[in-house]
């Protein structure tokens, strides 16, 4: 365990709600725990919309309210672009969010039943144990990654084109 992942369980107190989120396409999952793993209600199942964003954060108020929680931690798996409006939105809340690399969710998935089975609720309760745990990225660092691979991205297209013109030039004429 090295120090940068001390600081991140530091922040993780008693009085610390945490959130995991399952990212989709379409409808998004959040359970939310405490720093013991103990889960407050049920699931809470929203749309990636911002009326749906605005119903996740009066549930997440409402948690912090019953269970007496000062601060918050809302980690997700970046699938996608589709964390992105959450990100966006969370942000304009002053709500602080983190990212879990989406191997280790796949990777701590068999630790509570003993199964890799794909499952969103399953999915957002690992998400919260990373993040208790302090394994996520600030989003600096995950944008940073995004910005590597983005040039990543562009130096194999630039290729892609230069092969396609030098041995199929007629290729976007035909198509």
């Amino acid at each position: 365990m090295n120090y940068n992942q001390n600081e991140k369980i530091a922040q993780i107190t008693s009085q610390t709600l945490i959130i995991g989120v399952d990212i989709a396409k379409y409808k998004h999952v959040a359970r939310a725990q405490d720093f013991r793993g103990l889960e407050f209600s049920a699931p809470l199942y929203f749309e990636n919309t911002d009326s749906s964003f605005n119903c996740f954060l009066e549930w997440i108020k409402k948690l912090m309210n019953q269970n007496n929680m000062e601060k918050v931690i809302v980690g997700m798996e970046p699938t996608g672009h589709y964390w992105l409006n959450l990100a966006h939105f969370l942000k304009a809340k002053n709500i602080k969010f983190v990212v879990v690399n989406p191997l280790h969710v796949k990777k701590s998935k068999e630790l509570d039943d003993n199964s890799p089975t794909k499952n969103d609720v399953k999915d957002a309760r690992v998400i919260a144990q990373l993040v208790k745990d302090g394994r996520y990225a600030e989003l600096r660092v995950a944008r940073k990654i995004r910005d590597l691979l983005s040039v990543d991205l562009q130096a194999v297209q630039g290729q892609v084109h230069n092969w396609i013109d030098r041995y199929f030039p007629e290729f976007l004429t035909v198509f």
